[in-house]
């Protein structure tokens, strides 16, 4: 298993940016036989790309699936265009960054190997992404998504510790636009024969998000997405994302022809053991 840090410069950013990959070779191991399957792991607010290996389990986790895992810096800006130009965080995350990283390494091209996830900030910017580029991506995962700003926007809690119009522009026009969700959900499931991604949705019971993700939930369901969506015992932490991207790997179609465990599962758990 070799962990690489890589800098590179982008062309919708317009500046250097680091990712970190989980890529499962290395001189013990005989030639790789097939392209990897993929995961594109999105880190939260106040993150950076370093997050995911230095708080969880990820590396070894993808080590024993045999999985690439792709964690980019998203900044604080939850990965939707930006106001100002050159910051485009969506087409960044859904089109150039797959694009380079294919051509960087020994990566699936098929959609049904190609996977995008995240936590808080990272979980909105993986549900948005992974719809509105449902043509690359087959399965989305998000944890504790942030997901308060469109879902329930006058709950009081702390949007955007930046000022969320800083990120999405004016909000009400927003919340009408391809930077919400739901939006992309929609319009997606309207669409004739559209290959709708697999869904899974999980968040603590102690965690300020939930409301918000459980009417996310409730949308994708009415929407007829193959959803699995898991409550713990839980609040906004790192004990809950290192739990639950364990899940996340189990319900991933890694294995050729399975679809993971509990697709398509609605599950209120009354233990995170």
């Amino acid at each position: 298993m070799a962990l690489l840090h890589v800098t590179f410069t982008s062309a919708c950013l317009k500046r250097s940016v680091p990712m970190q990959v989980i890529l499962p070779v290395d001189g013990l191991k005989p030639a790789y036989e097939k392209p990897f399957k993929t995961l594109y792991l999105l880190h939260g607010l106040l993150g950076s790309c370093g997050d995911w290996i230095n708080q969880t389990r990820i590396k070894r986790l993808a080590e024993a699936k045999n999985l690439c895992v792709i964690m980019p810096s998203g900044d604080n800006a939850f990965y939707v265009p930006q106001k100002d130009p050159h910051n485009d965080y969506g087409a960044f995350i859904g089109e150039e960054l797959v694009d380079l990283t294919r051509r960087m390494f020994p990566l699936s091209h098929r959609r049904e190997d190609t996977f995008i996830a995240g936590l808080s900030m990272g979980g909105f910017g993986a549900l948005r992404n992974g719809l509105k580029y449902a043509d690359t991506f087959g399965s989305i995962a998000g944890l504790s998504s942030a997901l308060h700003f469109f879902e329930t926007p006058g709950d009081g809690l702390i949007h955007n510790l930046f000022d969320e119009e800083a990120c999405f522009g004016n909000m009400k026009r927003a919340a009408k636009s391809d930077k919400n969700p739901r939006v992309l959900a929609e319009k997606l499931a309207k669409q004739k024969d559209a290959a709708l991604p697999r869904i899974y949705l999980a968040c603590g019971t102690e965690d300020g998000l939930l409301r918000s993700n459980e009417l996310f939930r409730d949308c994708l369901l009415e929407n007829g997405y193959d959803l699995t969506w898991e409550t713990f015992p839980g609040d906004h932490n790192w004990d809950f994302w290192d739990m639950t991207i364990q899940r996340v790997l189990e319900w991933l179609p890694l294995e050729d022809g399975a679809e993971g465990i509990n697709s398509g599962h609605v599950m209120e758990a009354e233990s995170n053991e």
